[in-house]
């Protein structure tokens, strides 16, 4: 039996996933992946959904192809670690397309669980962990960064973002720690690795 546990770290652009999904990979001795781009074919799907190039892109076709990318993701990283035993912290996850296309798209929420449960194969992540952070900090974080297309939408979408991770750790209690953000990093780090053993037992 599998006795590997899947990570996501969530939230906003500039919020300090990356950084903090690396530290509690080195900590946990974990696999270290990330969503869109995990893969040789992800990264190719990566590549059309945030370059700023691509232009007239369907909020549906958007969705498809996050969804595209879930699936290689799960199935050539996520499940062959977990059965191998190996722990996954992943820098978003399946979550980020209910967020992003869902919320932030208006997309239909359950629509787009019901195709992207289909596409993991029900391999939803163990633990996710929303690093919430306010909105004046985000803007100070990625001022004089070279932008992607997700970064470049308005405040509004990103608003509905926010939202949708707050409304889904509402939903999911017992699977999402929401992590206060706006606090010196190593602070983060330590609400992170707190939330892992209390809810994990790692």
């Amino acid at each position: 039996m599998s006795t590997g546990h899947y990570i996501a770290l969530e939230g906003a652009e500039g919020c300090g996933k990356s950084t903090h999904a690396a530290l509690l990979a080195q900590d946990l001795d974990a696999v270290l992946t990330r969503e869109t781009g995990g893969t040789d074919i992800g990264r190719r799907i990566r590549e059309i959904l945030h370059d700023t190039a691509t232009d007239g892109l369907a909020a549906r076709a958007e969705a498809l192809l996050t969804a595209a990318d879930r699936a290689q993701h799960v199935h050539e990283v996520v499940r062959p670690a977990l059965a191998a035993g190996r722990h996954v912290v992943s820098d978003r996850s399946v979550y980020s397309t209910l967020a992003y296309q869902g919320f932030g798209r208006l997309l239909p929420i359950d629509e787009v669980r019901a195709f992207n449960d289909w596409a993991i194969e029900g391999t939803w992540p163990h633990l996710a962990l929303f690093i919430d952070v306010e909105p004046e900090v985000l803007t100070q974080r990625l001022r004089g960064r070279t932008l992607d297309r997700f970064e470049l939408e308005d405040d509004h979408f990103h608003a509905r973002v926010c939202e949708g991770f707050r409304t889904m750790a509402g939903q999911e209690p017992d699977r999402w720690v929401i992590i206060d953000g706006n606090v010196a990093p190593d602070r983060v780090a330590a609400q992170i690795r707190r939330a892992v053993r209390d809810r994990l037992g790692i």
